[in-house]
């Protein structure tokens, strides 16, 4: 029987998901199938009533369903609720359990793209107070990373920050320079990078020269920032690794196999990408 997973949004075309999933099935010989679903917001509750009733395994949940869907789901694990959102999908006995694997999607690209990343790390910059910083926070503090949260609304940045216990100090994105000489990480969660766009008033020459630069967009491949910081000689990982390695324990939960991330992997995935 044919083992059907899915990656759902609003819109859903843009996603690579299905390439990636689609590719591991071929490559390990499964009778499955992952396909991308349009579901608006307001058909949420109607397509969870699809998976308690077997029609899928499971699937991946993306942009703007991650928080509705956790409050749809029969249970959520510990690190989800922590998160406060879901991408990660299994049914099972009429059941739907969500989980969030950005988290080590995120550790799981670091650690690919430069080894030993986390080793004596002093601090981390995390730019942005959304959905993807809540991951990236709960990541770092999983390997005892000082975090600085830095937002365009220091009130948003106040609010998740009082979320998590831990060392993490908080201030505005005014406040960028000052900081960025004060951290041996900078994480960028915002969609700042996107079409061209950059951190203004931002140079990059602030930073130290053992300063590891990553960002979570990952179209275009190298961001303004990446660019920037790759101008100055500083590490850089990009953030498709993140999408990648984030997408290999959802695969396993539903098809019986993980699989791998592997270079030819990310050379299909990077094909489709601009820039």
């Amino acid at each position: 029987m044919t083992i059907k997973a899915f990656v759902i949004g609003h819109p859903i075309a843009h996603s690579r998901s299905p390439l990636i999933h689609g590719t591991w099935l071929a490559e390990h010989g499964i009778d499955g199938s992952y396909e991308a679903i349009d579901v608006s917001p307001e058909a949420l509750p109607g397509f969870f009533e699809r998976l308690r009733s077997g029609e899928f395994a499971g699937g991946n949940v993306t942009i703007p369903h991650k928080e509705a869907v956790f409050e749809l789901c029969d249970t959520v694990d510990p690190l989800a609720e922590q998160i406060g959102a879901v991408n990660t999908l299994v049914a099972r006995n009429g059941k739907v359990h969500g989980t969030n694997t950005d988290y080590l999607g995120f550790l799981g690209n670091l650690d690919a793209g430069s080894p030993g990343w986390s080793d004596s790390l002093d601090r981390a910059l995390v730019l942005g107070a959304g959905g993807a910083a809540r991951a990236v926070i709960v990541a770092l503090q999983s390997r005892g990373i000082p975090i600085l949260l830095l937002n365009r609304t220091r009130a948003t940045a106040d609010k998740l920050a009082a979320e998590f216990e831990g060392d993490i100090t908080v201030a505005t994105l005014d406040a960028l320079a000052d900081a960025a000489p004060h951290a041996g990480l900078v994480v960028n969660t915002t969609s700042v990078g996107m079409h061209g766009t950059r951190f203004e008033g931002f140079d990059a020459t602030a930073l130290r020269p053992d300063t590891l630069v990553t960002d979570i967009v990952y179209s275009p491949l190298v961001t303004p920032l990446l660019a920037d910081a790759r101008a100055q000689g500083l590490r850089t990982v990009d953030g498709l690794g993140m999408l990648l390695h984030q997408a290999v324990p959802g695969f396993e939960a539903w098809f019986g196999v993980r699989p791998n991330v592997t270079p030819d992997l990310r050379a299909r995935i990077e094909a489709t990408l601009e820039g």
